[in-house]
């Protein structure tokens, strides 16, 4: 970890910068939707995968290989990152990349909760969060989601508390959402904590709120979904600007009044057509690819407006996690015998690519 005082955006948003020309764009995806796993891994070993094709393709294959080679990627684009960064910009960038440690675990709860085999849950775990080996070796060898807990609690992890005070919940509804949200909202309350006070800390915490009130507004919407009798105010996550604790329980209850709420709100413009294809086709799933996508152009645009800070480091991590999401998506796409159009539905495309 960087211990230096001095921190240096303009070299690491520079070197941000030529990795992000090497994303894949939108023909790029059109591409990969009309080959099969093996040419895919063949397209990705001509790009900025080639060094994990390369590495990987002794020992795998197929769709397996695809899979490996995106989360190596991933998690060596996002340690150089912090090998390059200094001081306070290492400090930001390393909380930030801790939603990776957030998502193995509830990858692995999830994973638990399915009865899945280990090997396939180990596969969509991504190393790029502070998470020792050994943590994550303990938490995959748990065959209980008490038993996670109880590994969380022994290794003193920082969502134990939230963690064992959401499984009452679980256990009385059998649904994942009061863990996941325990855990999203830990994440965000401390990711809040030390943002700054800067003018680019300030647009930096304006990102934050908004990724904030796109996860209220999709929880809310699951709970709304499943009938749980669930508050959903007891796990709502503070530091949003959409919702308040009280707005949340209220609207959670009516899905038709959420939506409504959403499509008046300052984010309606930009989830409009997720709202309709929401009410119309009843399809959460296109709501949370919307939001991720409204979240990607409100990074690029906060990048712009402060070229030289960690929110074009973070547009970066946001973008590249989408492109392994969306390969990723593709690769299984097509082991599934999905069409092409089926699997078109399943990527989040912006054309902010660059």
């Amino acid at each position: 970890m960087s211990t230096a005082n001095s921190s240096n955006p303009e070299y690491v948003v520079a070197r941000v910068r030529v990795r992000r020309g090497q994303l894949y764009g939108d023909d790029d995806y059109g591409t990969l939707i009309r080959m099969g796993p093996a040419e895919i891994a063949r397209f990705m070993e001509e790009s900025s995968y080639e060094a994990e094709i390369t590495d990987l393709g002794a020992r795998h294959s197929g769709v397996d290989l695809i899979e490996y080679a995106l989360n190596r990627s991933l998690a060596r684009q996002f340690d150089d990152i912090l090998a390059w960064a200094d001081g306070r910009l290492y400090e930001q960038v390393a909380q930030y990349l801790r939603k990776f440690d957030a998502w193995n675990l509830k990858t692995i709860i999830r994973g638990v909760y399915t009865d899945a085999p280990r090997e396939s849950v180990e596969t969509d775990l991504i190393r790029a969060g502070e998470f020792t080996d050994r943590q994550i070796n303990r938490l995959l060898g748990a065959e209980s989601i008490e038993a996670i807990a109880d590994v969380v609690d022994d290794e003193g992890i920082i969502y134990r508390n939230a963690l064992r005070a959401a499984l009452e919940d679980f256990r009385d509804t059998d649904i994942l959402v009061p863990l996941e949200n325990a855990i999203d909202r830990v994440y965000y309350e401390n990711l809040l904590e030390n943002v700054g006070t800067s003018q680019p800390a300030r647009l930096y915490e304006e990102f934050l709120h908004a990724e904030i009130d796109f996860r209220n507004a999709r929880n809310a919407l699951r709970l709304a979904r499943s009938g749980a009798n669930i508050d959903p105010a007891e796990y709502f996550i503070e530091g949003g600007s959409l919702f308040s604790r009280g707005d949340i329980s209220r609207l959670a209850a009516d899905i038709d009044t959420l939506v409504e709420y959403i499509r008046d709100s300052a984010y309606g413009e930009d989830l409009s057509d997720a709202l309709r294809q929401l009410e119309e086709a009843d399809s959460l799933i296109a709501f949370e690819h919307a939001t991720d996508a409204a979240l990607l152009e409100y990074g690029q645009e906060l990048g712009l407006t402060h070229p030289v800070s960690v929110t074009p480091v973070i547009s970066y991590v946001l973008a590249k996690e989408r492109e392994v999401e969306n390969i990723r998506a593709i690769a299984r796409g097509k082991e599934a015998g999905l069409p092409n159009d089926g699997i078109e539905e399943e990527l989040v495309i912006t054309w902010l690519k660059r």
